[in-house]
């Protein structure tokens, strides 16, 4: 395992997720409602924006590695998967839109295992960019769940970006899966 600075951050969020969870179980006297809301949602953009720095800096320093690229994409699926279900269990996305979500990173998880075990891969799509920004943007507001201000109503934007992921969450699936099927028939 090498450890880096773009190591060391997939690490640190990873090991955030449980300080993420656990901020919605912590005692009223510890931390209000609303600061529950602000400290998770603040967590969770930290850890995105950790997500970009990582890749930027591995980049950047030359500290690329075989393992850094494993971990980075199991963090990032471990963290949006802790901060779905917390959303469900908060009542303020349905299961159906977690379950969209999750589905899918864990179907092209498996379709890219298997393609790189045949040789092969498929390019990540603008759509799926698209689709992450999307999502990225949604779950912080969601956390958070008050206005921003007197206009900003974070659970309106936030429900109707989360809606717009999972709509490109499908659309995406379908992307990735119309490029491997053929490799699917060519192997049989």
């Amino acid at each position: 395992m090498v450890l880096n600075l773009p190591n060391i951050l997939t690490w640190l969020r990873i090991l955030a997720i449980p300080l993420f969870v656990g901020i919605f179980y912590f005692p009223s006297a510890w931390l209000s409602y609303s600061d529950q809301n602000l400290f998770a949602a603040v967590i969770f953009a930290v850890a995105a924006i950790t997500d970009w720095l990582d890749g930027y800096l591995a980049r950047t320093l030359n500290q690329t590695s075989a393992f850094g690229a494993f971990l980075d994409p199991v963090a990032d699926k471990l963290m949006v998967a802790a901060a779905l279900i917390v959303l469900v269990d908060l009542g303020r996305i349905d299961a159906i839109i977690s379950l969209i979500i999750i589905g899918r990173e864990i179907t092209i998880s498996a379709l890219r295992e298997w393609m790189a075990q045949i040789g092969k891969s498929i390019g990540v799509s603008f759509l799926g960019k698209i689709k992450t920004v999307s999502q990225m943007a949604a779950i912080p507001l969601l956390l958070y769940y008050d206005n921003i201000g007197t206009n900003f109503n974070s659970q309106v934007i936030g429900t109707w970006l989360i809606y717009l992921a999972a709509f490109l969450t499908l659309w995406s699936m379908i992307y990735y899966l119309r490029a491997a099927i053929p490799l699917v028939l060519k192997q049989n």
